[in-house]
């Protein structure tokens, strides 16, 4: 399975970036809003990077903006492996890509935290994470859908819901 996670999962994550940049190019368009470079002030934190205020290093953002959505699609890919697919799973993951951001961002000192923000650039954060996230999730359990159902969906397949009198189901060859 975690073989198939994991390609699987970058498939899905770099196709949710996609998607959530598309949107966020059409929202800039419509708003004005300038371009982010909190992705690539947060990269150059993490790895060390020389920093250049007052300029912005696309490349980078580029790369911080692509490689964490590929990477926490791999997150994404086992939850649908192990039978979290759907909406439901959709926004739980929704809530792990922006508390990935908020970690980096705030311990690196290159962000804020949330509750700091003005409420427009709150929402329109949120919109394009929750895109990312369903996006990715889509693609995710279309893949992992190949494979059958995971062992959560098998479980259910018994009697829905936590139950003590239904034990693990057994184990796949």
């Amino acid at each position: 399975m975690m073989k198939r996670a994991l390609w699987q999962g970058l498939v899905a994550g770099t196709t949710g970036v996609l998607v959530m940049t598309l949107g966020e190019k059409a929202e800039q368009r419509l708003t004005g809003r300038p371009d982010s470079h909190v992705p690539a002030r947060t990269m150059e934190r993490l790895t060390g990077m020389r920093e250049r205020p007052g300029r912005q290093p696309v490349p980078v953002n580029l790369a911080m903006h692509v490689g964490q959505g590929a990477l926490l699609g791999v997150l994404r890919s086992v939850m649908s492996h192990a039978g979290l697919r759907g909406p439901w799973s959709s926004a739980q993951f929704a809530v792990v890509r922006v508390t990935n951001d908020q970690i980096l961002e705030n311990a690196t000192g290159v962000g804020a935290p949330p509750p700091t923000w003005p409420r427009r650039e709150l929402v329109v954060d949120l919109l394009h994470k929750a895109v990312y996230a369903f996006a990715t999730g889509a693609v995710a359990d279309a893949l992992a859908a190949r494979s059958g159902p995971g062992p959560g969906q098998r479980h259910a397949a018994l009697r829905p819901g936590r139950h003590a009198d239904v034990g693990p189901v057994p184990r796949r060859g």
